[in-house]
Formats: C-alpha cells, structure tokens, sequence
C-alpha cells in the first residue's frame, strides 16, 4: 500500500468509472480521465495535506499499480472506506490491506473506526467482519448524490477496549433505526 500520486490517474479512472464496484458507494462513476484527475486533486491532495490522512492506495506487489483503495475518514466517524477492482474481489485482498491501515490508526492513536454498508451488499460486512468489527445498528438514509433511500448497517471497532462505546451520530440523524437480530 502506499499514497495515491499524479502518475495514477489512469489506475484510479480504471477504479471509479467501474458501475458494478460504485453501485454501493456514495458516488457517481467517474466518466473521463480528466474527471478522474479532478477527483484525486479533490480527494486524495487535500488528504495528504493532513497531518494524517488515510487514503492508501493498494497495489499488487508485481507492478505497485493501484488497484483499489482504503480510506479512514478523519471527521467524527473515523469512517473505514474500501474498494477494488471486481477482477480482485473474493481473495482477501481489502481484508488485507483494510487489517494493516487499522494497525495504523489504532498505533496513532485513534480510540475507534466506523464502516457501514448497504444491506444489499453483504459482502463488504463480511469484511467488517473479518476485520473485527462488531454490528452495533441499521438505520435509513437517502442517500446522496444518488438520492436514493438506503439501509445501512453501521459497524464498529473500539481500540481501547471499551465495547460499549458506540457512534451514534448515524442513529441520530435518522427517523428509522433499529438494531437487527443475528447480524
């Protein structure tokens, strides 16, 4: 893993435009290069500018090519961000990339994370998962820029221990919400 540069637009392009890898994240597929230029000068520049700014990129080994991402936001949430490229899916791959990133925040001092996803797309709380997290409650929201209404599930890891901490902010803001059985 390592930061996103200039040199990648083309790999990050191949990433965002993908319809089936975007379908549950909360952004419209990127459409040309120059979009995907845009988006690492908006997204990935002003990251790095942070004193920590978690936006790696995960490459293969063979050729240190992007072929997807994990993200921690720094606002409140601390929000667990992840995606790749569906020729890499199934093989453990953002499990393994998302495991270091944490060992990173967790070691900098970070008291927890937050991931959510669609109830659609079981399989990114699978990775949830296997990453340690626990499911702490499911809420509705419409979602935006896509304007459509989503079922979320809101997971959590806690670094320090403290298990009953939980980020309620999503809870909060949301007129529907309700804690599912056997998840």
């Amino acid at each position: 893993m390592r930061k996103f540069t200039e040199n990648d637009i083309e790999a990050l392009f191949d990433i965002y435009k993908d319809e089936e890898i975007n379908t549950y994240l909360p952004w419209f597929t990127l459409k040309s290069l120059k979009e995907a230029e845009m988006f690492f000068y908006e997204k990935y520049t002003q990251a790095y500018k942070l004193d920590k700014g978690y936006r790696y990129a995960i490459c293969l080994k063979v050729d240190n090519k992007p072929i997807g991402y994990v993200n921690v936001s720094m606002s409140d949430n601390h929000d667990l961000g992840y995606g790749l490229r569906k020729e890499f899916w199934h093989k453990g791959i953002v499990t393994e990339a998302s495991k270091a990133v944490l060992e990173q925040v967790k070691k900098d001092g970070l008291m927890y994370v937050t991931a959510t996803h669609d109830v659609k797309n079981p399989r990114s709380g699978g990775v949830m998962k296997q990453l340690g997290m626990s499911y702490k409650y499911s809420y509705e929201e419409q979602w935006q820029p896509k304007d459509i209404l989503v079922t979320f599930r809101m997971y959590q890891l806690n670094f320090d221990g403290q298990d009953d901490r939980v980020y309620k902010e999503y809870w909060d803001n949301s007129e529907v919400h309700f804690i599912e059985k056997d998840v």
